[in-house]
């Protein structure tokens, strides 16, 4: 055995030292060089949604991480924004040509003025593939096509019911009304009553036109009101139909039966008062009765109905508000295979039942929602929407965006008293003539 000197052996060790970091150095940048590589060779397909609440997130993190896993040469890049701020982030990027590869859009004129423009992929001749056949019912794909082209992949599909407390109801001696003039009569008896008939929360605009909508499909004939949201009506006929007149004039005889303060009211605060069973009903979406289990109102029992047929009315009385909602592609996108191809992953009935049963929210993929992914509500209240003519789009979304911003400022005005109808729809007219004038 050879013995160094003090000396030597620091100068050995020193010089070990130094080969080491050396080698430790180049072994750390060969290995991020390959993984920086390895990123490189992965394809990126963007994917903008407006689901961040914790189930959905549950939901679309697990569905994503199961795709790469067995996609590994694919990275899924997936952002979400609430709904209020994705109406701005999405218009943003479209003005920026920054559209994400894939990204979310409500049906109806949302979504129509992108195909109208040309800025989504046409997934006619795609949808039409055997993997596809028999996925969705014709009244979910219908509202996401524009031309006879299908420019989205519907992802669920939602209605609204007027829900009740069964136990307010036995108390006051009612039952579910089978028109709208008897469920003015119910009304005003919960009112002689003393008690608040609707619960109603209007701060966000958006929530007026689920009750506007709705009456507007009842007093307006549905060729007419359809030329008229998608400005095919003639200049002189846009929008002259007295029902517009007289759906807004119920609309403002029903704040009679709401409780105060609804204008500064939250719809979450307003839900809340009504499971708590404060109130007798309320306007709810299909997508809200997955809330109810645990509530005041679960104890006292529930039942739903849609708005009642108004006797004598034009409109189609067999309507439902509410809309499927769905997934674009980007005309722009480079990887168009690989979006499609995700889409049909996430959009698969083993994935759809996932999503049922994670988010309480209702696929459009047939037989997803069922009695072992749903509760007996949720599952009754698809099929009512499965029995009904269709479905009146949301009004915010189905409009063009001129005229349907009237209509939501004017959802607060009408039942505060700022606001007439006729003053009212002579503003839609206009407006939506100006933009009929540009097309």
């Amino acid at each position: 055995m050879v013995y160094l000197d003090g000396a030597l052996w620091r100068h050995q060790r020193s010089r070990e030292t130094a080969m080491n970091k050396l080698l430790t150095a180049t072994a750390l940048s060969a290995m991020l060089a390959s993984g920086a590589a390895f990123a490189q060779d992965k394809t990126a397909v963007t994917f903008l949604h407006k689901y961040p609440e914790p189930e959905s997130m549950e939901f679309f993190q697990a569905a994503v991480a199961a795709y790469e896993e067995s996609h590994p040469d694919i990275d899924i890049q997936m952002e979400a924004v609430a709904d209020e701020p994705y109406k701005d982030k999405i218009r943003v990027l479209m003005a920026s040509d920054q559209v994400p590869d894939i990204f979310f859009s409500w049906s109806g004129e949302f979504g129509r003025k992108f195909a109208r423009d040309g800025r989504t992929y046409d997934l006619t001749d795609a949808l039409k593939g055997s993997e596809w056949e028999g996925r969705f019912s014709e009244a979910a794909l219908d509202p996401l096509r524009f031309e006879g082209k299908q420019f989205g992949v519907p992802n669920n599909v939602n209605a609204k019911y007027m829900v009740y407390n069964k136990e307010i109801f036995e108390e006051n001696g009612l039952k579910e009304p089978e028109t709208f003039a008897e469920f003015v009569d119910l009304l005003d008896t919960l009112n002689e009553n003393g008690v608040t008939p609707i619960a109603y929360g209007n701060q966000a605009p958006w929530a007026a036109t689920h009750y506007i909508g709705d009456l507007f499909a009842k007093y307006v004939p549905s060729d007419v009101r359809t030329a008229d949201y998608q400005l095919l009506s003639d200049p002189e006929n846009l929008y002259t139909h007295p029902g517009y007149v007289t759906a807004l004039e119920q609309y403002q005889k029903l704040g009679e039966y709401f409780n105060r303060g609804v204008n500064a009211l939250p719809h979450a605060a307003a839900r809340g008062s009504f499971f708590a069973g404060r109130t007798a009903m309320m306007y709810v979406e299909l997508v809200e009765f997955y809330m109810v289990p645990g509530s005041a109102l679960e104890e006292a029992g529930w039942g739903f109905f849609a708005l009642p047929p108004v006797e004598g009315a034009e409109g189609d009385q067999n309507l439902l508000t509410g809309a499927p909602e769905g997934f674009l592609i980007s005309a722009d996108t480079d990887v168009a295979d690989e979006a499609l191809d995700f889409l049909n992953f996430i959009t698969s009935p083993e994935q759809a039942k996932e999503y049922v049963k994670t988010t309480g929210m209702t696929s459009a993929v047939i037989g997803s929602v069922t009695d072992e992914t749903a509760s007996e509500e949720v599952v009754a209240g698809l099929e009512r929407l499965e029995e009904a003519d269709g479905m009146a789009l949301w009004l915010d979304t189905d409009m063009d965006t001129q005229s349907a911003n009237i209509i939501l400022a004017a959802g607060q005005a009408l039942l505060s008293g700022n606001a007439e109808p006729e003053k009212v729809m002579a503003d839609v007219r206009e407006a939506a003539l100006q933009v009929q004038e540009t097309r």
